[in-house]
């Protein structure tokens, strides 16, 4: 067998050894990447949802429960729409529900005061 020939065997070796560790970096890193969509409007109302929901919470401990909750459905109304956008019924029912059982809250507490 000439040099060239063993040359070539030798770089077919590698490129098989490299592509295994190649793909198996891949899958390790599939593994550990986030699976929920980034970068598109429903990636940026999910943190919103967050963000108004988590201070919602906060507020109404604080005691400003009527602040509290309008920032509670706000962030369930936008994971309401993550949802919609993922078409994940899972999202929408557990942020409908918490909203509604809040607006309901809200209503009576707040609205029926005022008539």
């Amino acid at each position: 067998m000439s040099k060239a020939a063993s040359l070539a065997m030798e770089l077919l070796k590698e490129k098989k050894r490299m592509q295994a560790e190649f793909d198996e970096l891949q899958v390790q890193f599939e593994e550990v990447s986030p699976s929920t969509p980034t970068g598109g409007p429903d990636s940026y109302l999910k943190w919103i949802g967050v963000l108004a929901a988590v201070f919602g919470i906060f507020l109404q401990n604080a005691g400003l429960v009527l602040y509290g909750q309008i920032f509670y459905i706000l962030g369930a109304i936008s994971w309401t729409a993550v949802g919609f956008y993922w078409n994940d019924k899972a999202v929408m029912l557990g942020s409908v529900i918490p909203a509604t059982a809040t607006a309901m809250t809200l209503i009576q507490t707040h609205i029926t005061k005022m008539f």
